[in-house]
């Protein structure tokens, strides 16, 4: 339920995550006021902080399919817990304490429900009430396909090692029901970047790109927002940045290397045809699918072509943008009147750049240009999360997870003292 009271006193909270890209562990402490319309949120500090470079490198084998021990997932469990409290810690100095965090964790596997998930779960569960059993048993024991989702960084360890209570595992309430457990965001965007007459896409990209269609607020706009999976954002290009550089490098600064390319065309339009960005909404995707096996076969298509390292990068970098107004094209009601862009991706101003031609002259800017911060918005949609399942408010979109209704998301471990 709904609380019947707006919480006027604001409330101090930290947002924690580290995305697809395993670049580190962005956090944000912010003061949030309000519920859902009447939602505002304070960015008091933002930071990211790297991951040590040998937990870095485990996450990405483990994301990769590298086959590892029940022990040694215990172990960077608890690992990528400690430096995500850490994270915490640091965020709050020189500022009053936090009374609350929100940790998404880092993903290392996710597979999206097969088709009817939704739908088959509520019709099983009231197959059971119906006849007097408990609905929670296994849906998956009964044949429904429900999607699955690891998010590592256990909460309770954080709230051990911070003192303060922890919201953490967001996505499994909504793949429990049948939804994707992803894209989580949109609710947040909702109440924070709609506009009473613009219709808007906020574009975040990540390791993987994301969309949340928030159209005019006014009517039944809620029931309208779609979001869905893009595709790859940086994913594919920081893995060839590495691949290509030898290990010098992480990431295309600026995307300068790329804008010294000229992008292949026919290859782009060969790599849509991928199945995935054919696959109607609501729809989740990672590095299962855009990872490293992808980024070989990539590199295997582009051989023909006799494409140099920058030609390659152009050429993925465009993949991104093409990828991107695909799906607006294809599964949006009507195209937006702006685009908001957050993320690393929303600093990649060749990746900007090429987006925006796609685009034609619909404005692409980013979430700063707005008010909220494009590094931190992920972050500070954790702490939104966490808020909102302290006070009971679900945080999920049936219509950007394709669940069948709204569930409080995430669980709460309590501070010990």
């Amino acid at each position: 339920m709904h609380p019947t009271e707006k919480a006027v006193v604001p409330t101090r909270v930290i947002g924690l995550i580290s995305g697809t890209s395993v670049d580190g562990i962005d956090a944000a402490l912010v003061e949030i006021s309000g519920t859902e319309l009447d939602l505002k949120v304070e960015l008091l500090a933002g930071a990211t902080y790297p991951y040590p470079a040998e937990l870095r490198e485990r996450i990405l084998a483990i994301g990769a399919g590298v086959a590892i021990s029940m022990a040694e997932l215990a172990e960077i469990d608890d690992a990528i817990a400690q430096v995500f409290a850490q994270a915490a810690q640091n965020i709050q100095i020189g500022h009053q304490p936090a009374t609350l965090i929100g940790s998404h964790g880092q993903t290392v596997y996710h597979r999206p429900p097969k088709e009817g998930a939704g739908e088959q779960g509520s019709r099983v569960r009231e197959m059971l009430t119906t006849h007097g059993l408990n609905p929670s048993y296994s849906l998956t024991a009964l044949g429904t396909p429900l999607g699955y989702s690891l998010q590592l960084g256990r909460g309770a360890l954080i709230a051990h090692l911070t003192n303060i209570a922890t919201v953490s595992n967001f996505r499994v309430a909504d793949i429990a029901i049948g939804g994707h457990g992803a894209p989580l965001v949109p609710r947040i965007d909702a109440y924070l970047l709609s506009h009473p007459q613009e219709g808007r896409c906020i574009q975040n990209i990540g390791g993987i790109g994301n969309v949340a269609y928030i159209p005019p607020r006014h009517g039944d706009w809620l029931s309208k927002i779609r979001a869905w999976d893009t595709g790859p954002g940086n994913s594919l290009l920081d893995l060839a940045v590495e691949h290509l550089s030898a290990g010098a490098k992480t990431y295309d600064q600026d995307g300068n290397w790329a804008a010294s390319g000229i992008p292949c065309h026919p290859l782009v339009e060969q790599w849509l045809n991928q199945d995935y960005f054919h696959l109607p909404p609501p729809k989740s995707t990672g590095r299962e699918l855009f990872g490293v096996t992808y980024l070989h076969q990539c590199l295997k298509d582009a051989q023909a072509y006799q494409l140099n390292p920058a030609e390659i990068l152009a050429t993925l970098t465009e993949l991104t943008a093409a990828s991107i107004f695909h799906s607006y094209r294809t599964f949006l009601p009507e195209m937006p009147q702006r685009v908001l862009l957050c993320g690393g991706g929303s600093r990649n101003l060749y990746l900007k750049q090429r987006l925006q031609l796609w685009l034609e002259s619909i404005p692409v800017w980013t979430t700063d240009e707005v008010g909220l911060s494009a590094d931190f918005k992920e972050a500070i949609a954790f702490a939104v999360l966490a808020y909102w399942r302290h006070l009971g408010i679900p945080g999920n979109l049936p219509t950007a997870t394709g669940a069948p209704q709204e569930v409080l998301l995430g669980e709460i471990h309590q501070r010990q003292s």
